[in-house]
């Protein structure tokens, strides 16, 4: 993976939608190609609820300083993630391995999508490992962009990352959040047994709008296949996933996830509102109010779930470390 600086400096004045040479590979900024939905009109401004915190000084610069000088990607910056201030600010955020690009165009992801023709990098373990260390974290969050362009989809990497910082920080708990690997077992199997305490891969969202929310090669079925797949590996495993609300799902179509999350192992939820990252994803259908994501948080706690973490600003990973406490997240 190239030091994100150097990325920067290449794609600084490219738009989101446009194609760039990133080391050599060709990718599209912002993952989705510019569309007609970016003349559109944008959908009017959002309500208070969704109101986040500037990035400032502090403890959010220590963080970004160490994300840059060990080389790491961070899917709260890859994703325009709204929390990325409140993370940063509290020392933690959620490394993202495997590169930068993404073999994979799903229309709510921000994330650059091209083929990064089979780079890794055999140093990223050790940085990961080391920037852990430096953060001082006693749980942290590694996802990875999909990488259909290796024969495992870069599980064997993703196992090594966990186990460099299980083996430097034994006391930090890890949580996976994955690819679905094509539906692999052996390589679900080889990341469930590699040091993690939590196994994630998220649905997105309901079952009729899998498509054409996500790529093509991703799947509800296929996810819900992952999940039971990482519990019959490793037992002891907490599985977890995760939806976006405000794509135009119904009621009766959330609760029905929720039932089929629980059917498959799930152990946890995650529910917060889509926020269109750029103008050429998907658009908002609607803004969820906070005792809607209250209302179907109590659904999923009478399913059994272990913790549903739901409220607009919510991601997979918010606030990932406060699941245990059972208080949704201290939200």
């Amino acid at each position: 993976m190239s030091n994100r600086d150097e990325g920067d400096s290449q794609s600084a004045a490219v738009r989101s939608g446009e194609k760039f040479s990133k080391s050599g590979v060709t990718a599209i900024k912002n993952g989705i190609k510019r569309n007609a939905a970016a003349d559109a009109p944008p959908r009017g401004d959002k309500p208070p609820w969704l109101r986040v915190t500037v990035p400032g000084a502090g403890r959010y610069v220590e963080v970004r300083e160490i994300v840059r000088k060990n080389r790491l990607a961070t899917v709260c910056e890859e994703s325009l993630c709204p929390n990325l201030a409140e993370c940063w600010s509290h020392g933690t955020a959620t490394l993202m391995i495997l590169g930068s690009i993404c073999t994979r165009a799903c229309r709510f992801c921000a994330v650059d999508t091209g083929n990064p023709r089979g780079r890794l990098d055999p140093e990223e373990p050790a940085h990961a490992a080391h920037a852990v260390q430096l953060m001082g974290l006693k749980y942290v969050v590694l996802t990875s962009v999909d990488r259909d362009d290796l024969p495992d989809g870069g599980a064997a990497h993703y196992a090594a990352c966990v186990r460099a910082i299980r083996a430097a920080c034994p006391d930090t708990a890890v949580e996976a959040l994955t690819p679905d690997f094509g539906g692999n077992p052996m390589a679900v199997a080889e990341v469930a047994r590699s040091g993690l305490q939590v196994y994630a891969q998220n649905l997105e969202t309901v079952r009729r709008l899998t498509h054409p929310v996500r790529d093509p090669r991703a799947g509800y079925e296929q996810t819900l296949t992952v999940l039971a797949m990482a519990k019959a590996a490793a037992p002891d495993l907490l599985t977890k996933t995760s939806l976006m609300l405000g794509l135009g799902e119904t009621e009766e179509e959330i609760r029905q996830t929720l039932e089929d999350a629980r059917t498959a192992g799930v152990d946890i939820v995650t529910f917060g509102q889509y926020l269109r990252p750029t103008a050429n994803h998907l658009p908002v259908v609607r803004y969820v109010p906070p005792e809607d994501f209250a209302r179907y948080r109590a659904w999923g706690l009478e399913m059994g779930f272990l913790e549903v973490v739901a409220g607009p600003l919510v991601r997979s990973s918010y606030r990932a470390d406060q699941v245990f406490a059972r208080n949704n997240a201290g939200l």
